[in-house]
């Protein structure tokens, strides 16, 4: 007769027998192939928001370099012991250059810094690097030689970390550009650039730049290279740029135009950003668009990460929060033609009039642009009469161009209505849908598009992003809470990759001294960078984008919330691998069991890729940049089956090689 210890061990050993055999069971069929994955289905989209580019990625580190502000000399100071009202001059040659009309005249008559000086503070601080080179430049014009220049980087308390004299080789009154190069021996966050004159005599100065040595690939003049090697390190398929609302402009006078974008640095003719005060909690006045990167460097850009570039432009509508201010029907052409030029700016000819502009700033090889966004986030039947007009030209000129269209600023609602049916009825070719939600409607919405169709005009998720506290207040937080939930739904967006082609979140970049809208994918100050939970999810799915979707189910049923489970499944032609991602949402572990229908076996070894955190609120840092980041580790897998043990609020990666 067994005693009571031995019939509590048969009661657990069969209570954990049945436990084992009632697992819920995943099943992949990797040769039922859903759809093809579009090679660019994950990239990201580029706004200069958020100090993303002056200040950001465009590496330059003077505020104001060529005084064209709408204060001249706002971010610079002047001071010295022998300066005299007069000495330091702002005059403006509009007739003669209207682009970059102002400059700064100096007369000087000093010995030394105390003499006279102006002090640039950059971008809330200029970041300076222990060991790094510093490229230090300047347009002058002079009659007669005399003065010196004497640039210095400096601490807070004034304290020169580097320093350099530029003495101006040109004396024949015409502009020259003349740079020099000088070493920091310290590293400062917050640091700022002196620029003394010694000597006296007069000259005039424009373009006062400063570029550190460590830009993307050592280009001079180019961009801040850690920035660059976050995204390089996603693989995007695609960069959709420049924006977003500057497309659009406050108003057209501040609208985004390519045109002047493009050409010799010095020529392009800054505006004010649109972000500039557009929220009074995040005012900047100090924001403008100097446009050092413009489209080409986007063009080169994408084509350094191996991105297809996505271009957006104004289809002669301002921002329609703002002055909604409409370009009439009859004077239309000018944008179409700008949409126009633009393909034969990517893609003519050298011989061709932009073609050859492409060529002579470098490039003399196509761009090879394939798509173009007409307008941003527009709507209503303005929008669409003006589309129309687009997309006959366009077509008929370059039928091969894929048009994006905007379907307005919500995923829902009678402008989402009005705009997805006419779009549909035009045979649009691809649908821009935004969402900005709370993290629940990306939980509640991963099927959203099970039910569109299949055959007609196909779906670009070109903005979204969870946010944590409401739409576009400033307590949003890039927290897990908000990153597992867009994981989720990317399985649906994966699922359905014969729907949605494209997808990318926004906005991309913040400087965390000069933001004005959160959440965002990557936050960066003077020095440091990071990338939030949502960067790695979206890497996660760029690098494991596959080639195939295939079918996936639970019960014969899509995985897309019961029990709090997401899954979708790809194949690699390339790696014969299958790779499936699953995201538990919920607050227990749960266990599953993964198999596999049809012809194909599964190794005895895989990789499981896992982001986890039983703390919703879990956030990136600059002082613990990865600690919600992905975790490898080796996935044994027996008699081609996978039992998969998710832990409470995870994502999981799983590749496996077929056989």
């Amino acid at each position: 007769m067994l005693n009571k210890y031995a019939m509590a061990a048969i009661a657990m050993f069969g209570f954990l027998n049945v436990t084992a055999q009632s697992n819920k069971t995943i099943v992949i069929n990797p040769d039922k192939i859903i759809a093809q994955v579009n090679p660019a289905m994950w990239g990201v989209f580029f706004e200069d928001i958020n100090m993303g580019a002056d200040g950001g990625i465009y590496a330059e580190l003077i505020k104001n370099r060529s005084f064209e502000f709408y204060k001249p000399l706002m971010g610079w100071t002047k001071k010295g012991t022998k300066l005299k009202e007069g000495d330091l001059l702002i005059l403006n040659r509009q007739e003669k250059d209207s682009n970059n009309p102002r400059f700064l005249r100096v007369s000087s008559r000093g010995s030394s810094k105390v003499d006279l000086c102006i002090t640039n503070e950059g971008f809330r601080g200029i970041g300076i690097k222990k060991g790094l080179s510093y490229d230090f430049s300047v347009f002058y014009r002079q009659s007669s030689s005399g003065v010196k220049l004497h640039a210095e980087l400096t601490d807070s308390t004034g304290k020169v970390v580097g320093s350099t004299v530029l003495v101006p080789d040109k004396a024949d009154g015409n502009w020259s550009r003349q740079s020099v190069t000088f070493i920091a021996n310290e590293t400062i966050e917050k640091g700022r650039f002196n620029l003394w004159f010694e000597g006296t005599g007069q000259i005039d100065l424009d373009i006062i730049s400063l570029f550190p040595g460590d830009t993307w690939k050592k280009r001079k003049g180019g961009l801040r290279g850690d920035m660059v090697q976050l995204l390089a390190d996603m693989k995007p398929g695609f960069i959709r740029f420049p924006g977003g609302c500057i497309v659009e402009g406050h108003e057209l006078s501040t609208r985004y135009q390519w045109k002047k974008t493009v050409g010799p640095v010095e020529n392009r003719k800054l505006i004010v950003n649109r972000w500039n005060t557009e929220f009074a909690h995040r005012a900047a006045p100090d924001y403008y668009q100097t446009f050092g990167l413009g489209f080409y460097e986007y063009f080169q850009l994408s084509e350094d990460i191996g991105a297809e570039p996505l271009p957006i432009l104004n289809c002669g509508m301002a921002c329609q929060f703002n002055t909604a201010e409409l370009v009439p029907l009859d004077e239309l052409e000018p944008y179409i033609q700008d949409a126009l030029d633009l393909v034969e700016f990517a893609n003519g000819d050298v011989t061709s009039r932009w073609g050859k502009v492409r060529a002579e700033m470098g490039h003399p090889a196509p761009f090879n642009l394939k798509m173009m966004g007409i307008g941003n986030e527009n709507w209503g039947p303005q929008y669409l009469e003006r589309l129309a007009l687009f997309t006959k030209a366009m077509k008929e000129r370059y039928p091969q161009i894929k048009l994006i269209n905007s379907s307005g600023t919500d995923p829902v609602g009678e402008r989402f209505d009005l705009l997805n049916t006419s779009l549909r009825k035009m045979k649009a070719d691809v649908i821009d849908e935004h969402y900005y939600r709370a993290p629940e409607w990306f939980l509640s919405n991963a099927a959203r598009y099970d039910s569109y169709d299949r055959t007609g005009s196909k779906v670009f998720a070109g903005e979204y992003a969870a946010h944590s506290a409401g739409v576009a207040v400033v307590t949003n937080k890039n927290n897990w809470r908000s990153a597992i939930a867009e994981a989720a739904f990317m399985t649906g967006l994966e699922r359905n990759a014969a729907v949605v082609q494209m997808a990318s979140y926004a906005p991309l970049f913040a400087n965390v001294d000069a933001w004005q809208w959160a959440p965002d994918m990557i936050w960066v100050d003077n020095l440091k960078i990071y990338g939030t939970p949502n960067y790695y999810v979206q890497k996660l799915y760029s690098l494991n984008k596959g080639t195939d979707v295939v079918d996936i189910h639970e019960d014969n049923k899509v995985i897309a919330g019961k029990d709090s489970i997401y899954a979708s499944a790809v194949t690699d032609k390339t790696t014969n691998e299958l790779i499936i991602k699953v995201v538990n949402a919920s607050s227990s572990a749960q266990v599953r069991d993964i198999s596999l229908a049809g012809s194909k076996k599964m190794a005895a070894k895989g990789k499981l890729v896992q982001m986890q955190n039983s703390d919703l609120e879990a956030a990136n840092s600059f002082d613990n940049a990865i600690k919600l980041s992905p975790k490898e580790q080796v996935l044994k897998i027996k008699n081609n089956r996978i039992s998969m043990d998710m832990q409470p609020y995870s994502f999981n990666v799983i590749r496996v090689p077929l056989k």
